[in-house]
């Protein structure tokens, strides 16, 4: 068969499935490290999608490292970009430009993409991804999304409810809630989000 020329060769894929070296350069600056000493300077950020009666919701919100607080929300019946850019587009409206502030996640293709990497330049923030298969890289927000199911929307249960109805319960929960005035045992003494960033004196802004 090989006289005959009928063996054929495997190729190799060239780099189809590689990041480019922009996304490879973004790789684990955070390191699993999810504390730091001032709000808006370490940002987590994913996705994660409810069941309701009718269809499927997705979630995406910027958690803060400093104190846990959700800082930014977007909820989508879709999996478009908007879903991701825009809680970045919000974090710039309520705080100004965040310059040398990192936003980790994972590597899904929303946030590999050009209009979100986009976003992040024109707001001064650097990104920081996940490595492959690696969930524990983003720990913090993965706790943060198990607290939101397990504490409110499994009591529900979301699926008998429309898809409006569970975004505000969600909205609700997070920022009437979980907020300013839940336990939140990352902090120290417990203190919830806001409460902790009060009692520092440190405001939310850009530096």
């Amino acid at each position: 068969m090989s006289e005959a020329g009928l063996i054929h060769r495997n190729r190799r894929p060239h780099d189809i499935t590689k990041a480019d070296t922009e996304t490879q350069n973004s790789e684990k600056l955070i390191k699993r490290n999810f504390s730091t000493d001032k709000p808006l300077k370490k940002l987590l950020t994913d996705i994660t999608e409810i069941q309701c009666a009718d269809g499927k919701i997705y979630v995406s919100p910027i958690l803060d490292c400093f104190n846990g607080e959700i800082v930014a929300l977007e909820i989508r019946d879709n999996l478009s970009k908007e879903l991701c850019i825009d809680p970045v587009k919000h974090l710039r409206e309520k705080y100004g430009r965040l310059e040398g502030t990192v936003l980790h996640s994972d590597r899904g293709c929303q946030y590999t993409s050009y209009a979100f990497r986009r976003e992040l330049v024109t707001n001064g923030i650097i990104q920081s991804l996940s490595g492959t298969a690696h969930c524990y890289d983003n720990a913090r927000m993965e706790s943060f999304f198990a607290t939101l199911k397990k504490e409110k929307l499994y009591q529900i249960p979301t699926y008998r409810m429309k898809r409006e109805e569970v975004k505000t319960v969600i909205f609700r929960y997070i920022f009437g809630y979980y907020n300013t005035q839940r336990i939140n045992s990352f902090n120290e003494g417990g203190l919830p989000p806001v409460a902790l960033r009060t009692s520092t004196g440190l405001a939310h802004h850009a530096a």
